[in-house]
């Protein structure tokens, strides 16, 4: 049996970064970015007014002064207007500030009297002065090869005068679950029969990851149709078969992937949930194989086959993984087992708690999780000890 970081290790030594390509900035959100981006010009491009006041000179300023006005300073062109001593520019938030101020008094500090203004107290050089550069210098790294392309980024992308971005592929992922146990949604299960519904959770999985599912398929427990539908899964980028992949007389996974060819760099991972998964290679196609049991398929999904999609993606390595934060443990956790076991539970507040029970086949517990805790073998956790857990929302 593999140990996890062997695994982890082996998977994603098997695969690659698909090639990307430029798309509109738009098009971009959840991928990743092929290039590093430096900032063209600064932010601001010019030093403009903060608020919508008088730009004035802050020696001239001080408590009843009065100053004359000598023109107005919209947002938009500059007007290329000058001003000296005792003298003020109208000006509003985001016009460029005149030649000869240094700061801006806001309009409900001074008394408007005709082409002349009162002000009601003194001003300093530099008040409310938007300086040019003050938030981003001339090339300034503002984007990394391989980090996520998120909304915020995007203002400021736009505010460069990008119109499109050089980012990572989206993976086409086919997904195949097998079973004669299994109807579908909708069917009426015969006796002995359950729903389907891995399907369904790894779909979510491989989009909230970022991929894009090409196919969805059903096979049964007969090796013929389940080769073929394999086969047909083969031509994505990589391919997710839940169940079929254990020891019994019924799990043909293997015997099928073989006759199509595959590498199978693993089986069996010292892992609870999810011992009895596989991964392996045919041509192009990276294959996983998840454990029938839903939460076994989950956290296998999350351990390994996400990693995989994202180094596929083009990610940085540190966005493979989950999201780690710490939390306080609401009761005490032990694992007398010789495996580690990836406990489902909720994180509120800073507080971690399991979620119903722990089984593998225990979806109701799973649907109210939405963080993991790692337990190593033989640890014993105290309630109120400081832990890391993994989040996937």
């Amino acid at each position: 049996m593999t140990s996890e970081p062997d695994a982890m290790v082996a998977v994603l030594a098997s695969v690659t970064p698909l090639p990307g390509a430029t798309v509109p900035l738009l098009e971009s959100l959840g991928r990743f970015s092929a290039q590093d981006v430096f900032a063209q010009s600064p932010l601001p491009a010019f030093d403009n007014s903060a608020m919508d006041g008088y730009a004035v000179q802050g020696k001239s300023c001080r408590a009843g002064a009065r100053l004359r006005v000598m023109g107005e300073q919209p947002a938009g062109a500059d007007r290329g207007l000058t001003m000296g001593a005792g003298e003020a520019i109208r000006i509003f938030t985001g016009a460029p500030l005149p030649a000869g101020a240094d700061a801006v008094v806001m309009q409900e500090d001074v008394t408007r009297e005709e082409t002349t203004i009162v002000l009601q107290g003194g001003v300093e050089p530099g008040e409310f002065i938007r300086r040019r550069g003050s938030d981003l210098a001339a090339g300034q790294k503002i984007l990394a090869r391989g980090e996520p392309m998120a909304a915020q980024t995007f203002g400021l992308l736009a505010a460069q005068g990008m119109a499109e971005i050089a980012v990572g592929a989206v993976p086409r992922v086919a997904i195949v679950a097998t079973g004669d146990e299994l109807a579908r949604p909708g069917e009426t299960p015969r006796p002995g029969q359950i729903f389907e519904s891995n399907s369904i959770m790894l779909h979510a999985l491989t989009r909230g990851a970022g991929a894009k599912v090409t196919m969805v398929e059903h096979a049964p427990d007969e090796l013929e149709r389940l080769t073929e539908i394999l086969r047909r899964g083969l031509e994505s980028d990589a391919l997710l078969v839940s169940g079929g992949v254990s020891v019994g007389d019924r799990d043909l996974v293997k015997p099928a992937l073989r006759a199509l060819g595959a590498e199978i760099d693993l089986w069996r991972v010292a892992l609870k949930p999810g011992k009895p998964f596989l991964f392996g290679r045919v041509g192009g196609c990276a294959v996983f194989g998840l454990p029938g049991n839903p939460v076994s398929a989950f956290v296998t999904f999350l351990k390994f086959v996400r990693p995989a999609l994202r180094k596929m993606m083009g990610a940085a390595e540190q966005h493979f993984g989950l999201r780690s934060v710490t939390a306080r443990l609401a009761t005490e956790l032990t694992n007398d087992g010789d495996r580690p076991h990836y406990l489902r539970g909720e994180l509120r507040e800073g507080v971690f708690r399991i979620s119903g029970r722990q089984e593998s086949h225990a979806l109701f517990g799973l649907s109210r999780a939405n963080a993991l805790l790692r337990l190593a073998p033989g640890d014993k956790l105290a309630e109120g000890a400081t832990v890391a857990v993994e989040l996937w929302d």
